[in-house]
């Protein structure tokens, strides 16, 4: 049975009919807390997909409009138009009691929040939906995600990319064919809900500096202070807060907001107030002093070492660092001998305070290296290629035990293919073991005349011609856990880098995915390098969570953007509460060039069991290129003591 799908008709689907208002906005920047909103169109929807109303104005910004070459929309061309706040009422009664859909939803919702905050009022928005997030799930066969490309395979036209009303109305119709499909996979609605947000969350804030200096370790007896320290201040002071942080950066230190066991020193007035930085400091062993003390020592800072640089720094003594091994690390994959090995130094888990390190478990496979594409992507490559019989399939492996689907996923990789963990148009084949013809998903499978075999078919698959996945099915490298691969060194600087983590649908557990901005050192140079959801970006805007389903999470990276200091970015998950990732079961990865160009590299990150927390990605920097390699690396600890590891101080 075919997925083509007409790109009108939604008549019939009750499980995704919504009042819908489809939404698009062009911007000065790409940062939602300091750009401003140029244009923004809204198209409404009923649930039968009949479009019922249609809104689109030009705004003046009160600041530079930006990349004129993308939007068209000059300082002279917004001249006279209304402010958002003027406009905000309209948009308001589109946006009531519907869910506000978007491509790339999390950008728009952003833009659209922090207009009406500044306007002093709040965004009626109690669900969005991300078409982007919700091709994920579809899956079609193009080349990649973009609105043009989905337009042309729905068959919608388009007339002017970039112009907001006619994004809304393309983006429209690309919603009735993705919801078409969506209903004949039988997959559920990535939908988002969206709580209230106010002024205090959206605060424009300056960026903090990262600091040029290695940390040296910590302030001795009668040692001078180090460019590069890490200088934590409680409590009141004769100088003004923000004038001693300032001279603190100025001088090469690092103020930081927190206490941890690698804070170099920490300022007080009143070592026995109590206060959390100040047991912090007494537990971790930090040396304390007080403020006349540090100004005197102010005025004589010794010279650091930057990052990356190759002089010597007066010696210090260092932080202690205990060590904490892995926690029933995962078997290890086996990597095909024709691989070369990479010359990248293995895996460690940062060390965590207070714990004892249990026996040395199995070690991580060895990282597999693999060139930089220089070839423009092709199709998928068909089955027969010679050692790699799975070449070109996306194989689902339904039922068994976990061991038993961790093997046969593994396997397939190993043999050319790559491994889905939820149904998708993508999907070539599919292989039933013990179970699995009992899973809920079958009908569909059934219905839609997916291939499904036996186990013993991944080991000597049939040449019968399988379904067409011409485009976007696999990307250009599929990972095993601990492969390597190389960005496009051009590529890599200019536009955000993107990993997504996914997983099954039927997961009714909470999962977060966190990113850690790290030094050679591997620790984090301030707490806001630590990119969560409570604070989904850093101060600077280079790193940031993406959330627009519940099942799948994005880090956007601006790697050209990042400072020297930066020697790596760390993703990682964490699940909250009691289950571990062996319930959750495989996490698929998919990394690239922005959040709608094909993937670059794919991997599926599944022999967890008793896990709570696992290192997923590294984005690392190897002399003039960037690279990234999947980890698949878990521990039974939370994210608390994760992050701790990484010099983060965090509440629990």
């Amino acid at each position: 049975m075919s997925l083509a799908s007409p790109a009108l008709d939604v008549s019939g689907l009750r499980d995704y009919a919504y009042e819908w208002a489809v939404v698009d906005v062009e911007t000065s920047g790409l940062v939602a807390r300091r750009d401003r909103v140029l244009s923004v169109a809204v198209v409404t929807l009923g649930p039968d997909g009949v479009q019922t109303g249609e809104f689109s104005a030009l705004l003046n910004p009160g600041c530079d409009p930006g990349p004129v070459h993308v939007h068209g929309l000059t300082s002279e061309r917004l001249r006279g138009a209304p402010v958002f706040g003027d406009i905000a009422g309209e948009i308001a009664a589109m946006l009531q009691n519907r869910v506000l859909v978007a491509h790339n939803a999390q950008f728009d919702y952003d833009f659209l929040a922090h207009e009406f905050a500044r306007a002093g009022l709040r965004l009626p928005v109690a669900q969005r939906l991300c078409t982007l997030a919700l091709n994920r799930r579809v899956d079609p066969p193009t080349d990649d995600l973009r609105l043009g490309t989905l337009a042309a395979h729905y068959g919608v036209t388009q007339l002017a990319a970039h112009d907001a009303l006619d994004d809304s109305r393309v983006l429209a119709g690309v919603l009735r064919g993705t919801l078409r499909d969506a209903a004949q996979l039988g997959l559920p609605l990535p939908l988002v809900a969206c709580p209230p947000r106010q002024d205090p969350k959206f605060t424009p804030r300056s960026p903090k500096a990262s600091c040029d200096f290695r940390n040296p370790g910590r302030l001795t007896a009668d040692g001078p202070l180090v460019q590069g320290m890490k200088v934590a201040v409680t409590g009141e002071t004769a100088t003004p807060r923000p004038e001693l942080i300032d001279r603190i950066a100025a001088a090469g230190l690092n103020p930081m907001s927190s206490v941890s066991r690698h804070t170099s020193v920490l300022v007080t007035n009143d070592d026995a107030s109590g206060s959390a930085k100040a047991r912090r400091a007494h537990a971790e062993g930090v040396p304390v002093i007080d403020e006349l003390t540090f100004l005197r020592l102010l005025g004589d800072v010794r010279p650091g070492n930057r990052h990356g640089g190759t002089t010597g720094a007066p010696a210090l003594i260092p932080a202690p660092a205990p060590v904490l091994a892995p926690a029933a690390a995962p078997a290890p994959v086996s990597v095909p001998a024709a691989a070369p090995a990479s010359v990248t130094a293995p895996v460690t888990a940062p060390p965590v305070t207070g714990e004892v390190a249990p026996p040395p478990a199995s070690p991580v496979s060895p990282p597999v290296a693999i060139p930089p594409a220089r070839e423009p992507r092709k199709a998928a490559v068909p089955s027969g290629v010679p050692g790699k019989p799975l070449a070109g399939r996306r194989v689902l492996v339904l039922g068994g035990t976990h061991p038993e689907a961790v093997a046969a996923r593994t396997r397939v990789v190993e043999l050319g293919g790559s491994a889905a963990i939820n149904l998708s148009a993508s999907v070539t084949d599919v292989v039933l073991l013990a179970g699995g013809a009992a899973d809920r998903r079958m009908r569909r499978i059934t219905s839609l005349e997916f291939p499904t075999h036996e186990a013993a078919w991944i080991e000597a698959p049939t040449t019968e011609p399988h379904r067409d996945r011409s485009g976007r099915g696999q990307a250009e490298h599929v990972l095993p856990r601990g492969g390597v691969v190389d960005l496009p060194h051009g590529q890599a600087s200019a536009v955000p880098w993107t990993v997504t983590a996914t997983w099954g649908q039927q997961t009714d557990c909470e999962i977060d995915i966190v990113a850690f901005v790290v030094d050679e050192d591997e620790q984090v140079s301030f707490d806001e390098d630590f990119v969560f959801y409570g604070a989904p970006e850093n101060p600077a805007g280079t790193v940031r969570i993406l959330g627009d389903g519940p099942t799948e999470q994005t880090v956007s990276v601006s790697l050209g953007s990042l400072p020297p200091s930066v020697g790596r970015v760390v993703v990682a998950a964490a699940i909250d509460g009691e289950p571990t990732f062996g319930d959750v079961g495989a996490i698929q990865i998919t990394a690239g060039p922005g959040t709608s160009a094909a993937p670059l590299a794919q991997s599926t990150l599944d022999a967890a069991t008793t896990e709570r927390t696992m290192l997923l990605v590294e984005l690392y920097r190897r002399g003039p290129l960037w690279r990234l390699r999947t980890v698949g690396q878990g521990y039974d600890h939370g994210l608390g003591a994760l992050a701790r590891g990484y010099g983060v101080d965090v509440a629990d």
